[in-house]
């Protein structure tokens, strides 16, 4: 016999069905061929000039046994651009390899066919058929696309469109190998019984609930009563069954859904991200992991990303409360007053004459202690801001409230307070004023001024910004010194002035 089915390297190449000579082993793909009818000779080919001959091998008979003479069917009978010849190879490469296969197909038809263009036409001509399964112009007697395009002009385009392939096949860069897959055994991954191959683990979440089903089996005709048309008992609870199987299925996939969507498999990367974490962030992500199941990736980074900032700004509190307490007035003296408590509490350290000694030759001996990265709420106290704060705070414009808020610089003279007659300035310490770290140095020196405190100017101050609020932060002198409070005229003319100066108000 003299089929040869050709299983190119490449995908798309010119591929396809061969045949040669049973005799003379020529090709006689493109041509006439003559095949052996007779039941003793299973696809015998022979060439032209080989049947002419009565040139013969195996159990042929050219004498006796009768023959086909095959024709090269290159004519278009289905659509203007694909040959009989090709169709019949597109029916059998689907029956061999089985339909979507197309690249499989495509090598069978040969011709430089991809697997796009063969899938495309087997839709296109057979499935939108409205004579589903046989192709429009099915019909014997259709012979429109023969008539249209001869037999000569359609061979003469196959072949124009087989070399120009040929020679884009030729000038195209060479294929990427494909890599080793990636072997589906838990052993081949960090984490441990999941296997990515098959995107699955060795113990699934319910892991036992396929045993409820494994032996169940459903008869054509079982489950109703053939006088009552209703379903029987027995019917009803296979179904039950099933339906419990199915939601314990889809709780599976939800909860292999949180793991591919918030990228858990990484375990490496998280490893790494969780030791640049104090104890305490980590215990409060640990805490948050069950809402990932609510929120998609981004959102969850979010949530945690504040619930951090959130943590670290209580701590700072806490922290800055503390020295409150003992008096430490600025950072830097916090920064200080820690030092020396650490200094304190080693000292505390009840030891002998000997043990100083060891203790004092041993600290010298080791090594410098590495520092370790500051938690977030250390960032907030430390005498100067982090760089992340100061490009925050350098980011945003200052606006005086009636202003554009444009970034422009605005360069003020600084407030001078002008004395009040009748009124001695007096000096404010935090023994006197609790509230004075509430105001900056300029708010300070205003107050010993006019001689008020820090709680009251406060409350003054609250009440004057919500009044220029209303007013788009315009305000009159006389709205605040007769009708907004009711205090000495020329001490809120002061303030006033104040804070229109610093810009936080502006004159109506």
């Amino acid at each position: 016999m003299g089929v040869i089915r050709k299983k190119t390297a490449a995908r798309g190449g010119e591929g396809g069905v061969k045949y040669v000579c049973d005799v003379c082993s020529a090709d006689i793909t493109s041509t006439v061929r003559i095949r052996c009818a007779h039941t003793k000779c299973n696809e015998y080919d022979l060439c032209v000039q080989c049947f002419a001959d009565g040139q013969t091998s195996h159990n042929h008979d050219p004498a006796t046994h009768p023959f086909r003479v095959i024709e090269q069917n290159s004519v278009p009978i289905y659509a203007p651009d694909w040959g009989a010849d090709e169709e019949l190879l597109l029916l059998e490469g689907a029956e061999i390899y089985g339909l979507g296969s197309w690249a499989d197909i495509a090598d069978h038809i040969g011709g430089y066919r991809t697997k796009e263009e063969v899938a495309k036409h087997y839709e296109k001509v057979y499935l939108k058929s409205s004579k589903f399964p046989l192709p429009e112009k099915a019909s014997p007697h259709d012979r429109d696309l023969l008539e249209e395009i001869p037999r000569d002009i359609f061979q003469a385009r196959k072949k124009r469109r087989i070399e120009e392939r040929k020679e884009a096949a030729k000038n195209a860069p060479p294929p990427i190998p494909k890599k080793k897959p990636t072997a589906s055994v838990p052993s081949c991954h960090e984490v441990q019984g999941y296997m990515p191959g098959r995107l699955e683990f060795e113990t699934e979440y319910a892991n036992e609930a396929e045993e409820a089903v494994q032996h169940m089996q459903f008869d054509p005709g079982n489950g109703l009563d053939s006088r009552t048309g209703l379903m029987e008992p027995e019917m009803e609870l296979k179904m039950t069954v099933v339906d419990v199987y199915n939601e314990r299925l889809t709780q599976r996939a939800d909860r292999k859904k949180v793991i591919f969507e918030h990228n858990l498999l990484d375990y490496r990367k998280n490893a790494a991200l969780d030791k640049k974490r104090t104890k305490e962030e980590r215990d409060l992500l640990n805490k948050a992991k069950p809402y990932a199941r609510m929120m998609n990736r981004k959102d969850f980074e979010e949530f945690n990303r504040g619930l951090q900032e959130e943590h670290n700004l209580r701590q700072a509190v806490a922290q800055l409360q503390d020295w409150r307490e003992k008096k430490v007035i600025d950072l830097a003296g916090g920064e200080k007053y820690e030092q020396d408590k650490v200094i304190r509490a080693q000292k505390a350290i009840p030891m002998g004459s000997m043990d100083r000694e060891r203790f004092a030759s041993s600290t010298r001996t080791k090594p410098s202690h590495v520092v370790e990265t500051p938690s977030g709420a250390a960032a907030y106290v430390a005498p100067e801001l982090p760089l992340r704060l100061q490009q925050e705070s350098s980011s945003k414009p200052l606006t005086n409230g009636h202003t554009n808020g444009t970034a422009t610089p605005i360069k003020r003279e600084k407030f001078v307070v002008q004395p009040l007659s009748g009124i001695s300035p007096m000096h404010l310490t935090l023994e006197n004023a609790a509230d004075l770290h509430l105001l900056t140095q300029e708010e300070i020196e205003l107050c010993e001024r006019i001689r008020i405190n820090p709680k009251p100017f406060l409350v003054l101050k609250e009440a004057i910004m919500k009044e220029a609020l209303k007013g788009n932060g315009l305000l009159k002198r006389k709205q605040v010194t007769k009708e907004l409070c009711k205090v000495d005229s020329s001490k809120l003319g002061r303030i006033y002035d104040f804070f229109v100066n610093s810009g936080w108000i502006g004159k109506a």
